[in-house]
């Protein structure tokens, strides 16, 4: 695979992808949870498609996961991988690492609360 395609392009899918899991079954859960349900309903009706793809929830958190696994398993075999020996790439090849790092820290933290909200929280609160 492309090292371009790894450390960039497989970081963003997983991001857009949990956020996807965010806006169709955790957002709605939440406002729920907290009392919000005019809220909900404005949401639902600026956005009528989001109950649709809430209908999928599982294959949308299926398939977020498993972008997720691929992009952290080879962010992680990639993590020991040379840079270029010219100092300026050197210090970009770093900071791109850093970055997607970064990424995908806040795709899984954003993939937990929409697990937490589409799976776990109407057990525990409810």
């Amino acid at each position: 695979m492309d090292n371009l395609w790894k450390q960039t392009v497989l970081p963003f899918l997983s991001l857009f992808t949990s956020v996807g899991t965010l806006l169709c079954c955790a957002l709605p859960a939440l406002l729920v949870t907290l009392g919000l349900g005019a809220a909900l309903a404005g949401f639902v009706s600026t956005v009528p498609w989001i109950t649709a793809v809430s209908e999928y929830k599982v294959l949308v958190f299926a398939i977020a996961g498993v972008l997720l696994t691929l992009s952290l398993f080879l962010q992680w075999r990639a993590r020991h991988a040379p840079c270029p020996a010219d100092p300026k790439m050197a210090r970009v090849c770093m900071r791109m690492r850093k970055v997607s790092w970064v990424i995908l820290g806040v795709t899984v933290v954003i993939y937990l609360v929409g697990f937490f909200f589409a799976f776990l929280a109407a057990d525990i609160f409810f």
